[in-house]
């Protein structure tokens, strides 16, 4: 399956910007995966962390985030988060 592109960005700066096989999102309603070809979706984002990975079994990073908001569309997966604190 193909990489999407995935942002996160606080009020202050752009935190990450790259290809991802996976992000899986700490969502209001509980964790969710986004991959490749996701449906559009808006969601919030509760406090958590965030995983990304590089292929199906690789975690690559794993990024704590106070809030926010993620933004799934035709061009990948942005989140706008109030606060983030890399632990990986």
């Amino acid at each position: 399956m193909a990489d999407m592109h995935f942002e996160l960005v606080t009020p202050e700066k752009l935190v990450r910007s790259e290809d991802a096989f996976m992000v899986v999102v700490p969502g209001t309603e509980g964790d969710f995966s986004v991959l490749a070809g996701h449906a559009p979706l808006m969601s919030v984002v509760r406090d958590g962390e965030i995983a990304i990975y590089s292929s199906p079994t690789t975690v690559t990073a794993r990024i704590k985030v106070q809030g926010g908001f993620a933004e799934v569309n035709d061009k990948g997966l942005t989140i706008l988060a109030e606060h983030v604190e890399e632990t990986r």
